[in-house]
């Protein structure tokens, strides 16, 4: 079943990193400019995230807890992590999605204080896994 959801924009691109300010240094010099920096809870443990920016387009840098940090290190083909779709509804677009029978990883949409006033967000998994993010900036 295809769900009706108004996705207006990819919003942004996920890329774990193993050092915040290496990643941000070297986007830099790409000319992106930090757009947003957080701290987020992971595990109970606390992460970074900073958004890079370049005309439209916007990096999502983030660095998870140390214990983790090994398996992004291990990676050999890519380190992309997910994409993220902007959506006007972020509970509108949850309940299509759930109403269409795709696999969600979150029972519900979650909420950071990302931006100025948070941000809503859930993911979903494709058929090989990828990890595809729907959020709405508040």
């Amino acid at each position: 079943m295809k769900p009706h959801i108004n996705i207006t924009a990819i919003q942004h691109i996920g890329i774990p990193v193993t050092n915040i300010g290496d990643s941000q240094t070297f986007y830099e010099r790409l000319g992106f400019t930090k757009a947003m920096l957080a701290g987020f809870m992971d595990g109970g443990r606390p992460g970074t995230c900073v958004m890079m920016r370049r005309g439209e387009m916007l990096l999502e840098l983030y660095q998870l807890p140390e214990p983790q940090l090994q398996e992004v290190r291990n990676r050999k083909n890519g380190h992309i992590d997910h994409i993220a779709f902007n959506v006007e509804n972020i509970d509108e677009a949850f309940a299509e999605i759930k109403r269409t029978g795709f696999n969600i990883i979150e029972p519900e949409p979650v909420l950071l204080q990302f931006w100025s006033k948070g941000c809503r967000y859930f993911n979903i998994t494709g058929p090989d896994g990828e990890r595809l993010e729907f959020n709405q900036i508040l």
